[in-house]
This record gives C-alpha cells, structure tokens and sequence, in this order.
C-alpha cells in the first residue's frame, strides 16, 4: 500500500456527464472525493472551486493542483484560447475558458490535460500501465476517447490526440447503422460507443445478453480501431477502460480479432504470446481519471 507523502494535491476529473474532485497523494490515500453532474459551465466551476476551498480549510494548502478535462481542449500554452473547451457538442460548454476559471477561483495554477491523457498517466502511474514507457488508454462509454504516453509522458501535437475520431471500415451491408457521430457519422465514436449501441439495438449496453450478435459487431469496431493504434503509435500496452468496457467478454474477442487485422505483420511475442497482458481491462476503474489528474499535479 502507498504510504502518504505529507503532500496533498488537488485532481478534478472534468467529464461530459459528472465532475469528479478528489483531494489526496495516491489511490490509498484519497483524503475526500466529491461527484456531481456537469450543469452549465458556471455552476460546475463554482461547485469544484468550493469543493477545492473546503478542502484548503481543513487540511490547508495544496501542493499542486490537476485538471484532466473533456474536450476538445486547447493545450498550447501560446495559444489566446489555452485552457479553453473548443469545439464540444456539448451545449453551453464550447469556448469556455475552464482551466482559467479554476485557477482564478482557486488562486493557484492547475495542470491541464485531457480526460483520457490523465486517465493514461494515472494507470501509468498506479494502475494497469506500471511497468511500461509507452502505451495508450482507451475508453469506450457514452463516447470513445484516448490518451497516449511515451516515455511517461502524454502525447500532444497540433492539438491532442482524438482517437475516437479515427476513420474504421463499416460494411454497410452486414451494419447499415448510419452512426451516432454529429460531425464523422460513422467514425469509431459513431459507431462503437454505448450511445450507438443502445441507438442500434434498441436496448442498452449491459442489458444486451452474452450471446447476442452485438459484442461481436462490437469487438470488430474496436479491433480495428486498435489495430490503427498499435500501427500508429507503437505501445507497449493498450489499456481499455469505460462502461462499455466492463462487458468482459469483450476482451478474449477484442484480442483475437487484433491478432486476426495485423495478419502476423507487427513481430512481437506481445502480440504472438502475451496477447492477454497486451492489450488489459483498466486497473483503476472509475477513479483513472481524478487519480490521474492528481498525477498531473504531482509532474508539474
């Protein structure tokens, strides 16, 4: 068990759905939690900045201070719009400036990344990813996003990482499902996330039976969708998490198509022999992402 370091930070896991606000050094040393649904921008704010200050005037101040936030995000420290959400669907929320209203709230600069890159770093750090330098950290709920690591590290480029995003092969004949995506259709989101599948089969995920021809259309969807991952990106491991993830079922029929798409091309015992430790259910569950958002505090 992690031993306390005497240091606390702050980690807000800043989802579509809920906040979740976490105050701690570790996974065994979470000293409060909170959760509430994400209302309007300055509702949540307000309730994550009063959370943070109740926290403050208890135990004192912080060490540090994590956001691991959905997106789109603008993560270019030179960019007018740093800290902003970008382009989400998500009503109310596109071009709000979250990191800085935090901060300013708090009076303390806060670490930012993505939902899914902090999610990453927290299973790199504690979770189903230790032991690796690189992998990527899948999770497949109401949407499908991913985070990237390389030598620890989360990747970002001309933006961050949307692996949702990418572009699988749909056979229209054997799926004439259109998809649920407002902006691709029929892009891995669009077609392979619970929303999909409750919108396809009329009934939600987990109240699909094991036998039911669903996991199967399903684990194709994302068998491809990592196959262009593990071409792309090389990692040393995949980690797949959210709601739709705790189908377990899914996994053995995941990796086999996976072994099936790459057809003997990418030559590694992970993938011939260790398939099963190659690609793996995510290690910290529901708290990936605000134990990884403290993570973020802790690298600052």
């Amino acid at each position: 068990m992690a031993k306390s370091t005497g240091r606390f930070f702050g980690g807000i896991e800043g989802g579509g759905t809920k906040f979740i606000c976490a105050v701690g050094s570790s996974p065994d040393d979470l000293r409060a939690e909170a959760r509430f649904a994400t209302a309007g921008p300055e509702r949540t704010i307000q309730e994550t900045i009063a959370f943070f200050q109740e926290q403050i005037g208890q135990i004192g101040p912080l060490a540090g201070m994590g956001l691991a936030c959905f997106g789109p995000i603008d993560l270019n420290p030179e960019s007018p719009t740093y800290g902003f959400i970008t382009s989400t669907p998500k009503p109310g929320w596109a071009n709000v400036d979250i990191l800085g209203g935090i901060s300013r709230g708090l009076g303390m600069p806060v670490a930012f990344d993505t939902d899914v890159n902090g999610a990453a770093l927290g299973e790199w750090r504690w979770g189903a990813g230790q032991g690796v330098n690189s992998l990527i950290y899948l999770t497949v709920g109401t949407g499908i996003g991913g985070g990237a690591l390389v030598e620890g590290r989360p990747v970002h480029g001309l933006v961050h990482p949307e692996m949702g995003h990418m572009l699988i092969p749909h056979d229209r004949d054997v799926d004439p499902f259109p998809g649920v995506c407002p902006f691709h259709a029929d892009c891995l989101e669009g077609l392979a996330t619970g929303l999909a599948m409750e919108k396809r089969w009329g009934k939600r995920a987990e109240e699909l039976p094991l036998e039911h021809p669903a996991w199967e259309l399903e684990a194709e969807y994302l068998a491809a969708g990592l196959v262009n991952l593990i071409m792309a990106y090389s990692p040393e491991r995949i980690i797949l998490g959210g709601g739709v993830m705790q189908q377990v079922q899914l996994f053995p029929l995941i990796r086999e198509k996976v072994v099936s798409k790459l057809a003997g091309y990418v030559d590694s015992p992970a993938i011939r022999k260790e398939i099963d430790q190659y690609i793996v259910p995510a290690g910290l569950g529901k708290l990936a992402g605000v134990l990884g958002a403290i993570a973020l505090a802790d690298t600052r």
